[in-house]
């Protein structure tokens, strides 16, 4: 699996949303990504990608593409 199919299933099966609804999906524009979903994704993140995300990079990931941004630094060295 690849590191983009890795990190949108951690989406999908947070949150239980399809696909085609990834693009542009921004924190609070869905009732399941609020406070309590936001940590859980995190979770599924680090878990995913073996890392441990530091406190301004859980508070700063606000959307899907932001946190491809996030996971592209190089203290996580994913590539995407």
């Amino acid at each position: 699996m690849s590191n983009r199919e890795k990190y949108d299933q951690a989406f999908i099966e947070t949150f239980e949303i399809t696909k085609d609804q990834l693009a542009g999906l921004k924190y609070q524009d869905i009732t399941a990504w609020d406070s309590v979903g936001h940590m859980s994704l995190i979770a599924a993140l680090e878990d995913a990608f073996d890392i441990m995300m530091d406190t301004d990079d859980i508070i700063d990931l606000s959307s899907y593409e932001k946190g491809m941004e996030l996971l592209a630094k190089p203290e996580y060295n994913v590539e995407f």
